[in-house]
């Protein structure tokens, strides 16, 4: 038996219908001649399905809560009461098909069945359908158990036979021999064992109320009491524009995205005529890939550290913005643990899902360090992925809501494109799709730079560009 760590056990307790604990991704398939049907998406499903056991496994607490609680068969298991269909309505428009993904990510799984679900969603404009991968945050770590897409989307196009086993559950054990085995395993592993009483701790501190409120508490515009409503907003660039700034100005291409976020919320601010000073800034949590000892592990061969990054949301010029993040992001590059974009993006399968996972876990984990907003940016391949022979045109992740932060932006750059999935509380953000238009304006600010500076340039000399 394997037993949730504390961490997971954190993740399960604090679920709740204004916080739901899961991680979403939204995934959209190019309009091939052979549309993806519901029984073909069962039929992959039932193929790989063994690669990650723990999504027919469900959570079972320990008698006296001597542990946290244990991973068992769920002997009900029904794949059917997991992957759903669902259809917008005539045309299938973008705005219907954002209204659905904000219902579903807001709708809070079932924590007595294997805590993941996943959405066919038929009737998208010019005859694509779409999947909306939902798992919880106790469900996918990055180091057991990966991120179900990851091991749906693969490089060819031809559908492949996997062989697989007939699936049998093993029986729940007892409550007798469940503390017995607890009771043994903490004999073994003291330190285990600390671990767990902290946690218990923990939750009983959590039930206690506060006296003086929180000093870490985010304020301000993205921040809010959390409803059980979310709104949900995406934006499909080109890579390249991003690569282009990053020849003429430095940094990276991560650098360009978060100074366009930044940006995106100062223009956003702007609209809903919010207080916006030059020193104005939003303190945003980074999950960064890192070889370093610590930080969260995966199983891909590097380990996830949260990054507490400074936003210069009060910079007007977009050139000393991107600089401005640039300089703060430098010593993570110069220590020389960063893990380098085009390593993340040749991992195999479609690793981009599971790091978003990841990331979200480590942004709860450091909570107390009082950022605002969580921005997750993993880079994916760049050639094309498929799912039971239909190509994958693109993919938002969604990156749940905790404490009173009323935003979170998720970005995957796959196949030539950037993809910006925006969650937001539906009562405090009613305007999510003008965020996500002004962080597109931030980038044709930056790409006019560009234009600007090379048109300025003397002829016969040409800046040199970066690899």
């Amino acid at each position: 038996m394997q037993r949730l760590s504390p961490l997971d056990a954190m993740f399960l307790q604090q679920d709740s219908p204004t916080v739901p604990r899961q991680v979403a991704s939204l995934v959209i398939m190019e309009a091939g001649e052979r549309p993806l049907t519901y029984d073909r998406l069962i039929n992959v499903i039932n193929e790989r399905i063994d690669l990650v056991p723990r999504y027919r496994q469900l959570p079972r607490s320990v008698p006296g809560a001597m542990g946290t609680p244990v991973w068992l068969d769920d002997e009900d298991y029904d794949i059917s009461l997991h992957v759903r269909r669902s259809a917008l309505p005539r045309p299938g428009t973008v705005e219907a098909l954002h209204e659905l993904v904000g219902r579903l990510i807001a709708r809070r799984l079932d924590l007595d069945r294997p805590l993941w679900e996943l959405y066919l969603i038929e009737g998208l404009s010019d005859g694509r359908v779409a999947l909306l991968f939902k798992a919880h945050q106790a469900l996918v770590d990055g180091s057991e158990t990966v991120d179900l897409a990851q091991v749906l989307l693969e490089e060819t196009a031809h559908d492949r036979d996997i062989p697989h086993e007939e699936w049998n559950p093993r029986p729940e054990p007892h409550a007798g021999e469940l503390l017995a085995a607890t009771l043994s395993r903490n004999v073994r592993r003291p330190g285990e064992a600390l671990r767990i009483a902290e946690h218990n701790l923990g939750r009983l501190a959590r039930k206690l109320p506060v006296i003086g409120g929180d000093a870490l508490t985010p304020h301000g515009v993205l921040s809010t009491d959390l409803s059980r409503h979310r709104r949900f907003a995406s934006q499909a660039v080109d890579l390249d524009d991003f690569r282009r700034v990053r020849e003429m100005h430095g940094g990276t291409v991560n650098d360009v995205i978060l100074a366009c976020i930044a940006g995106g919320i100062r223009g956003w601010m702007l609209t809903r005529a919010e207080p916006v000073s030059a020193k104005t800034a939003l303190r945003a949590m980074v999950p960064m890939s890192v070889v370093a000892e610590d930080g969260l592990p995966t199983s891909l061969g590097s380990k996830v550290r949260g990054h507490l990054l400074s936003l210069p949301v009060g910079e007007s010029n977009p050139v000393v913005r991107l600089h401005q993040v640039s300089y703060a992001l430098k010593d993570h590059r110069e220590t020389g643990s960063a893990v380098a974009a085009n390593q993340l993006a040749a991992l195999p399968g479609f690793a981009t899902s599971t790091f978003h996972a990841v990331g979200a876990r480590v942004a709860d984990a450091e909570a107390g360090r009082g950022h605002q907003i969580v921005i997750t940016n993993v880079p994916g391949p760049q050639d094309p992925l498929y799912l039971a022979g239909e190509a994958l045109a693109e993919v938002y992740p969604c990156i749940p809501l905790s404490g009173r932060r009323a935003v979170s932006i998720g970005v995957t750059s796959y196949h030539s494109k950037v993809f910006f999935g925006i969650v937001a509380d539906r009562d405090a953000v009613p305007d999510v799709e003008v965020l996500g238009q002004c962080i597109q304006d931030a980038l044709a600010e930056l790409v006019e730079s560009v234009e600007g500076r090379r048109a300025r340039a003397p002829r016969g000399r040409q800046r040199p560009t970066r690899s």
